[in-house]
């Protein structure tokens, strides 16, 4: 997952970038203003850190101006000015959380997770959604950034079973059973067919791959593809 820090004090912005790096994410660091929106564009990251008291422009302003160009990034203002009033004045710009300092990393990288994850999952009505993909269950219909997937009915199977919980890890035996069912031939490869038809329409034309497999675990879909999984 990618995140970019605005943040003019260098030592918070390095401990910030070594920490955020050492859990995984790719960091990017801006020390004012005046190039940020041209990174955020140019970044498309998951998470903002603002400070407030930038040069150049005040942290609120930048973010008020970020969500008029339209970046849905989630953003997370870092500040020492942390009194309610300012807190709701951030909130109010169109920041998703406000965190004072001084603050703890741990608790800093829990808002991070917190945000990351607040429409990765969400189902409405009968929609179901896992980052970019939407599945509407009613239409029995699956789509990519708005672009319509078409699917069989057992690419759809599958792909409902695995969005069932994203994140987990699901062995071919389990796929097998509660897709084919339980008295399909063990020794089939058609798991591993039917996942390769899956990443040739949702992943191949996207950057960002959703369909892991992890040898000898089985398969996941995440949006985040850790070190152990095989494109």
């Amino acid at each position: 997952m990618s995140i970019v820090i605005i943040e003019d004090d260098v030592r918070v912005a390095s401990f910030l970038e070594r920490g955020l790096k050492s859990e995984g994410f790719l960091v990017q660091t801006c020390a004012d203003g005046k190039g940020a929106i041209d990174l955020v564009l140019q970044v498309q990251p998951a998470v903002i850190i603002l400070d407030r008291m930038l040069p150049n422009i005040d942290g609120i302003e930048l973010c008020s101006r970020m969500r008029a160009r339209g970046i849905k990034a989630k953003i997370l203002i870092l500040s020492a000015l942390n009194e309610v009033q300012d807190r709701v004045l951030g909130l109010n710009s169109g920041a998703d959380d406000y965190l004072g300092k001084p603050f703890a990393f741990e608790e800093l990288l829990a808002r991070i997770h917190v945000l990351s994850k607040r429409d990765q999952f969400a189902q409405v009505d009968n929609i179901v959604h896992f980052g970019e993909l939407a599945y509407d269950k009613s239409a029995l219909q699956v789509s990519r950034s708005g672009k319509i997937i078409k699917l069989t009915a057992k690419e759809l199977q599958m792909l409902d079973f695995l969005m069932s919980q994203p994140g987990k890890v699901f062995s071919r035996e389990r796929i097998l059973a509660n897709v084919w069912g339980m008295n399909t031939d063990p020794l089939t490869n058609v798991v591993d067919v039917y996942v390769r038809r899956l990443r040739r329409k949702i992943d191949e034309d996207y950057t960002k791959k959703y369909i892991h497999t992890y040898r000898g675990h089985g398969y996941s879909l995440n949006d985040v593809a850790p070190d152990a999984a095989i494109q």
